[in-house]
C-alpha cells in the first residue's frame, strides 16, 4: 500500500469516527471497503473536485437553503409537497445580487417525514480507483434530525460508492434481502439495538446507499414507523438529483494545485443562528492539510496579524501548525483556517475568501 492510499484511507475511517454513532460499523464497512479496492488492484489517482464551481467558488445569486416543506419546482419532477433539500430564490427581489455560491450534492432527497429539521450535510472527494480515477471512494452525506409532536427522529443517508450491497454491515445484526426501485438492497430492524433500521440499496451507478432511521436516547417512535421513514426515504432518492446547499462563505481561485477536497455544511439549534461551513483545502491525492471554518474559537487569543478584507486578524503558531482568525466575518463570527503550512499561504487563501455582504 503507497503512502497516498493510507492518508486516503485515514481520511474515509476519520469520515466514519466523526459520526459513529450513527453510521453503519465503520470498522466493518472500512475492511469491506479496502477489500474490494485491493481485490480491483486500484491506485490513488487524482480524482475530479467536487464540481467545477466548488474549486473555484464565484459570486451567484443569493439564495438560502431550506430543509422545509417547500413547494416542488418544475425541476424537483416531484408531485404535491415533499421533504427536499433545494435551493430557494433571490430573498430581496428578483434583481438580487450574488453573496456566496452554493455546493452541489452528489445526490438529493425526494422525501422526507414533516417536522422541523436540522440537518449536517458533507461531500469528500478524494481518492479513486485504476478503473475510475476520476470518482471518489466516498460520497455524500446527510445527517439530519426531524422534530414533529415531541418524537424525533434521527436520519442518516450516505453514499458509498466503495461498498456493494453485499457487503453491507450493520450495527444491530444480520440483514434480509429487499428490492427497493426495483434495485438489490438489505435492511436490518432492530429498534432496540446501535442501528435501529437499517437499509443497504443498491446504486445505480455500482456501490451502495445506506439509510439509517433510528431514535436519539430516550426516544419514543415505533419500529415500524422507523422502517416506514427509511424505506420511502431510499424509494424516494434522486441521482445526480439537483440538492445544493448554502454555506456561510466561499472559497474563490485558489492558488497553484490546492482544491476544495471536503466541504461540510450544518444547521443545528447548538450552533446558532445560520449555518457552520467547513472546507478541506488541499491537492486532493493525500489528506487536505488545510482547514477553513466557522464554528470555532470566535473570540482567539493569539497575536494580532495583517488585516485582511478590511477585517482584524489573530494567528497562533504551535509546533508547526498554524492558525489564522479573520474576525467578524461571518454574521459577526471568525473564520479560522490552520493547516501545518506557512502563515502566510493561510494569508493567501483569507483573501481568496467571499463572505456575505
Amino acid at each position: 500500500m503507497n503512502a497516498d492510499q493510507t492518508e486516503v484511507e485515514r481520511l474515509v475511517r476519520d469520515a466514519f469516527a466523526a459520526h459513529e454513532h450513527i453510521a453503519p460499523d465503520g470498522d466493518a464497512v472500512f475492511a469491506a471497503a479496502r477489500a474490494r479496492i485491493h481485490r480491483r488492484r486500484a491506485v490513488l489517482n487524482r480524482p475530479l473536485v467536487v464540481a467545477a464551481g466548488v474549486v473555484a467558488l464565484t459570486l451567484a445569486a443569493a439564495t438560502a437553503v431550506v430543509l422545509n416543506r417547500p413547494d416542488p419546482t418544475p425541476a424537483d419532477g416531484l408531485a404535491g409537497p415533499a421533504e427536499q433539500l433545494r435551493t430557494a430564490g433571490p430573498t430581496s427581489g428578483a434583481s438580487a445580487e450574488p453573496a456566496v455560491a452554493d455546493l452541489p450534492m452528489p445526490f438529493a432527497l425526494g422525501w422526507l417525514p414533516e417536522g422541523s429539521v436540522e440537518y449536517v450535510a458533507r461531500r469528500i472527494n478524494i481518492g479513486g480507483s485504476a478503473e475510475d480515477p476520476g470518482t471518489p471512494l466516498y460520497g455524500g452525506e446527510y445527517m439530519l434530525t426531524v422534530t414533529a409532536d415531541d418524537q424525533v427522529l434521527r436520519i442518516d443517508v450516505q453514499q458509498f460508492r466503495m461498498v456493494s450491497v453485499d457487503q453491507a454491515a450493520f450495527k444491530s445484526g444480520p440483514g434480509r434481502s429487499v428490492t427497493v426501485n426495483g434495485q438489490p438492497g438489505v435492511e436490518s430492524a432492530n429498534p432496540d439495538g446501535l442501528g435501529a433500521y437499517e437499509l443497504y440499496v443498491a446504486h445505480p451507478d455500482g456501490g451502495s446507499m445506506y439509510v439509517n432511521v433510528s431514535n436519539p436516547p430516550g426516544g419514543t417512535v415505533p419500529a415500524a414507523r422507523l422502517g416506514e421513514v427509511g424505506r420511502r426515504i431510499a424509494q424516494d432518492l434522486r441521482f445526480p438529483g439537483t440538492a445544493t446547499v448554502t454555506p456561510a462563505f466561499g472559497l474563490r481561485d485558489l492558488p497553484g494545485d490546492l482544491r476544495v477536497c471536503a466541504f461540510e455544511v450544518a444547521k443545528r439549534s447548538d450552533a446558532g443562528p445560520g449555518v457552520n461551513t467547513r472546507y478541506s483545502v488541499g491537492t486532493c491525492e493525500v489528506l487536505p492539510p488545510i482547514m477553513v471554518g466557522t464554528g470555532g474559537q470566535d473570540v482567539p487569543t493569539g497575536t494580532p496579524g495583517e488585516p485582511v478584507q478590511g477585517r482584524e486578524t489573530r494567528y497562533v503558531s504551535e509546533n508547526g501548525h498554524q492558525r489564522l482568525w479573520v474576525l467578524d466575518a461571518v454574521d459577526g463570527s471568525a473564520v479560522q483556517l490552520g493547516g501545518p503550512v506557512p502563515v502566510a499561504q493561510l494569508y493567501d487563501i483569507a483573501g481568496r475568501l467571499v463572505l456575505p455582504d
